[in-house]
Formats: C-alpha cells, structure tokens, sequence
C-alpha cells in the first residue's frame, strides 16, 4: 500500500495521474497547504522541504523498510522503476523521458509557478515580474508544441512521467495568460492526455480533497504559503 500527502496542485496532481495509469492502490492523505498542516512534525518528518506532496511506500518491491520520498520528480521516477511501466528500458528511449522530466521540474514548473504568483496571488502588481513570468512560460509553451510537432508525447510514441509532470502546468493555461490556440501541437497532446480515463480519475480525487479551491489568498494563507524563512516556519503538531 502507498501512502500519498497530497493538496491539490500541479505537483500534487503529476503523481495521482501516474497512480491511477498504473492501478496502484493508495491512500490519499489530504495536506492543506493554505492552512499550514505541511508543518506539522509527521509531514515533516518525511518531506522536510515542507512542500507538497510526498510519498511512502509501505511495500517497496526489494521487501525491505518501508521508503518513504518527497520532490514530485523523484517521486514520479521511482514509482516508474517500482513498476516497470511509463519509462522505456531501452537507453535511448530512458534518457528522452529523464531530460523532459527534468525540463519540467527546473524550467517549466519554477517559471509558471513564479507566473501564477505574480499575476495572481501577489498583493502589489509589478509589471516587470509579471511580463517577465508570462513571457519566459510563453517561451516554453513553444519550446513544448515544437517538440510536439512530429511525436505523439512528449518522449515519443508512449505516453511516459514526462508527459504527467508536465501535462498538470499546462491545465492552468489561461491563469498563466497563455492561449492555446497558439500552440495547436500542445493543444492536440493535451486533449489527448485530458480524456485519459486515468486523468479524469486523478482529477475527480483533487475534487475530494479540495471541492472549493479559492481564487484568492486570505492574508493568513499569504503569510503561511509565501512569507516563510528559515527562522519563521511554524511548527505544528
């Protein structure tokens, strides 16, 4: 059995729709990350960055202690190795889905998050942030659709970790001011990806967790999701 701590965000979403492709059950663990329970001592305990989500898995296929992971990437790549599936074996073909797995966790993800941020949750809006996130994610978004121009996903022929990590920050498109109308190859691997029964699964479990997602942060959330140093974390139990 796997244990998942999870809220209702692009990373929380990139390791359901793996789960729910590959059948695995799992508990799904709500953390509520506006609320500040991604302090409390047992979260930290196995996802110290204080970021959402994180995994255990009780069952690990050496039979050995339970292993327990944080970071969305690592995760999605070990749960590929647990079960053989969503990565090729093949030299070749492993090293296409690990370089845009990557892509997405020091690119794609860092800059439309940042975009997000700017555009919509910040208190004070300052042009040169916001044009330079919106900008960097547009050019991305065409770094993306031209890889997309000649392949099904993004490694290739099979759907793989690279498309689920990459495919839940594109779900918040025009949040991030983008269209896709400009990026018809995006466009066609997304409607793709989105009527995957696996991925209307994943998503209907965000709607469990989280039913009414807030447009915008109170001032308490603010302070908890963007406000933290390293002196100033709290401490829950």
């Amino acid at each position: 059995m796997i244990d998942l701590y999870y809220w209702t965000t692009p990373n929380g979403h990139k390791v359901t729709l793996f789960l729910e492709e590959a059948g695995l059950s799992y508990n799904l663990h709500g953390i509520n990350i506006g609320k500040g329970e991604q302090f409390a001592s047992e979260f930290l305990a196995i996802a110290p960055n204080n970021r959402i989500p994180a995994l255990v898995d009780h069952e690990p296929v050496e039979g050995s202690a339970p292993v327990s992971l944080f970071e969305s990437g690592a995760i999605l790549l070990y749960l590929a190795e647990k079960t053989g599936q969503f990565i090729p074996v093949d030299l070749h073909g492993r090293a296409e889905v690990l370089q845009w797995l990557f892509w997405q966790m020091g690119g794609l993800g860092p800059m439309a998050g940042q975009n997000h941020h700017f555009r919509n949750y910040a208190p004070e809006k300052i042009p040169y942030a916001i044009d330079r996130y919106v900008n960097e994610t547009n050019r991305l978004y065409g770094v993306l659709n031209k890889r997309l121009a000649d392949r099904r996903f993004v490694a290739g022929e099979e759907y793989s970790i690279a498309d689920m990590a990459i495919y839940p920050w594109i779900v918040p498109y025009e949040a991030q001011g983008q269209n896709l109308d400009d990026f018809p190859n995006i466009r066609r691997w997304f409607d793709t990806i989105a009527a995957r029964p696996a991925t209307v699964r994943a998503y209907a479990r965000a709607a469990e967790i989280n039913p009414n997602p807030p447009g915008i942060r109170t001032e308490e959330e603010r302070k908890i999701l963007f406000g933290q140093k390293a002196d100033t974390q709290p401490t829950t139990n």
